[in-house]
């Protein structure tokens, strides 16, 4: 992969281009990146005893083909 754990990157297609982030996982088996701030989904996590349910957002991995590093 091109891309590794730390590195800055710049997203090339889907409705986050043109947004830049930092990688902050590699899946190379899978060639997916997970990158901060960028695909961003929203999952309902139930509550637990007497702790209430909400919504937590979290970053969903991306393909790596759809991203190019930017030099610092």
């Amino acid at each position: 992969m091109h891309v590794k754990k730390g590195d800055t990157v710049k997203v090339l297609t889907g409705k986050d281009k043109g947004k830049k982030g930092v990688v902050v996982r590699a899946l190379p088996r899978e060639r997916k990146v997970v990158v901060e701030g960028v695909a961003i989904a929203k999952r309902a996590v139930k509550g637990r005893s007497e702790e209430v349910g909400r919504i937590v957002e979290r970053p969903r991995p991306i393909d790596a083909s759809n991203v190019a590093r930017v030099e610092k």
